[in-house]
């Protein structure tokens, strides 16, 4: 397996969303030995932004295309490159002001792509070209966003991230959301490690092809049972 692996945070060495994403490339690698690892830290390559030219191109023909074109599009045309080389993709972000960072949208746009990550058909549909990928966000999120929670209305990343690359053909994404974590307490804080943690490994085994072992105990933060009641969120924006 050739995995795409991605991360966002500007945090570096104190980033959540980091360590988990790292944590599900090293299950993963215990079960898969040979697997194939593609890194891109949109933190430290930060992408050029969309400009006239950029837009320009993308409608124009490729045979058509300047070299200003060209050279403006290379960038994008390289990660697109790499999403198609790949087998699976591990995407790894906290939310920002209820949505995805900048850094990850500005890749969001350079990867949607007519001709390579999606195609148009003469009768008037859209086809994306990604749809034999096995693709996994990991987020981090400072309040609890699930549903029931008085945050939940205020998730804009989960539907942006579906809408994007749902229309490169991603149907099913698998999400392992961290939360509440900047604005938890401590206790709140490693409950939500531990879920995602649960969870990435459980992805691993799938994705591997293992079987899941049955009836596994969580492990207990600070000497209490996962299973112990959560206190009320501390309020705040998302981080």
């Amino acid at each position: 397996m050739k995995l795409l692996h991605v991360d966002t945070s500007p945090k570096g060495a104190m980033s959540s969303s980091r360590a988990l994403s790292h944590f599900f490339v090293d299950q993963l690698r215990l079960r898969l030995p040979a697997l194939a690892v593609d890194y891109l830290d949109l933190a430290a390559e930060t992408l050029p932004p969309m400009t006239e030219v950029f837009t320009s191109a993308t409608y124009t023909p490729e045979d058509e295309r300047t070299p200003e074109m060209r050279a403006v599009l290379a960038t994008s045309d390289a990660l697109c490159r790499r999403l198609l080389a790949a087998d699976a993709l591990l995407f790894a972000m906290p939310m920002h002001n209820w949505t995805m960072p900048a850094a990850f949208k500005a890749f969001v746009d350079a990867i949607v792509r007519g001709g390579l990550t999606y195609v148009a058909t003469d009768d008037g549909r859209y086809i994306g070209t990604l749809g034999d990928k096995k693709v996994l966000f990991v987020t981090t999120r400072g309040v609890d966003l699930r549903p029931g929670t008085p945050f939940a209305a205020m998730d804009a990343l989960t539907p942006a991230l579906r809408a994007a690359f749902g229309f490169i053909g991603v149907a099913d994404p698998q999400f392992v959301d961290a939360q509440p974590l900047q604005f938890a307490r401590a206790l709140e804080r490693d409950m939500a490690l531990e879920r995602a943690r649960r969870e990435l490994t459980g992805i691993a085994d799938d994705w591997a092809g293992h079987d899941r072992p049955q009836h596994t105990p969580l492990p207990r933060a600070n000497g209490t049972g996962i299973s112990a009641a959560l206190g009320s969120v501390a309020g705040g924006c998302a981080a």
